[in-house]
């Protein structure tokens, strides 16, 4: 199996696109030749769904996306976001137009709101509805949304909205399994696991109890610890996650996730060396 065959629906814009993308917070800190390449392996494997933010480097992730998709724009599933500090309905319009310009395309293929600012909702979603009018976004969504937000977005855009929700989501943070997940299932939304694989390598230490749990199921797939993770988040069908992709080394262990099928009994496993825990106040986010 390959990556390029997992693909599912991207809630209710019904493009079909891969289960795995690439991430780019943080890809600037790369060599920029690396990074590029890197990208144009991903999308080779199949990864085409390629995620990034004007606030990413302030602009500079474009800019190396931009290169790595010289003549492959139309292989891309192109997702960018606006800070809250812009989302006026005014400065939504501009700053998806300077994402444009640093991503040199024409169209993004979702535009989200990277997390609830001061500006009021109706305010963003109106600039965003301008901007599927005008052909240069073509879908839209939100990034770090709890449940009554999510709830305040359905009432003002109505079905259909917002296409996705990209959440902090991990083995060790699965907080959003308790009620941001469900309600997406309920409305149709995609959810996008940003830092799928957490902020610390101990959940892959061999000498950890759950590094263990990990490296055993791992080795009866032939497989890494880190796409067995992959894998276990994925168990959901609307779910699609975007590791960074700063090298190609780390490119190629992302895609070949996608050829690992876990057994009920192992995904029990998993979710019993890493609990979900108790509900608790407030979405985590980094």
């Amino acid at each position: 199996m390959t990556a390029a065959s997992t693909t599912r629906t991207f809630g209710p814009t019904g493009r079909r696109i891969a289960a795995i993308g690439q991430g780019s917070w943080k890809i600037e800190e790369a060599e920029a030749d690396s990074a590029v390449a890197a990208l144009r392996r991903g999308l080779d494997l199949g990864l085409n769904h390629i995620d990034t933010a004007e606030m990413y480097g302030s602009g500079a992730a474009e800019r190396i996306i931009a290169e790595a998709i010289v003549g492959r724009r139309d292989e891309v599933f192109l997702v960018s976001k606006v800070l809250p500090s812009n989302a006026s309905k005014r400065g939504t319009l501009a700053a998806c137009e300077k994402s444009l310009a640093r991503l040199r395309t024409d169209r993004l293929d979702c535009y989200l709101l990277h997390w609830r600012g001061t500006y009021p909702l109706e305010e963003t979603i109106a600039a965003f509805d301008q901007l599927v009018r005008d052909g240069k976004i073509l879908s839209w969504g939100v990034s770090n949304f709890d449940v009554a937000d999510l709830d305040e977005v359905a009432a003002i855009a109505g079905a259909g909205h917002p296409a996705c929700n990209q959440v902090l989501y991990h083995l060790r943070e699965r907080a959003i399994e308790h009620a941001v997940l469900p309600w997406c299932q309920r409305h149709g939304t995609a959810v996008v696991a940003y830092t799928p694989f957490g902020q610390s390598n101990s959940p892959f230490d061999a000498r950890t109890e759950q590094g263990r749990v990990l490296e055993q199921i791992a080795a009866a797939h032939r497989a890494t610890a880190r796409q067995v993770a992959l894998r276990f988040l994925l168990r959901h069908p609307e779910m699609f996650v975007i590791p960074k992709a700063s090298s190609i080394v780390h490119v190629a262990e992302n895609a070949g996730a996608a050829g690992v099928d876990l057994s009920a009994a192992e995904l029990a496993s998993i979710d019993a060396a890493f609990p979900r825990g108790r509900p608790r106040r407030g979405l985590p986010t980094i």
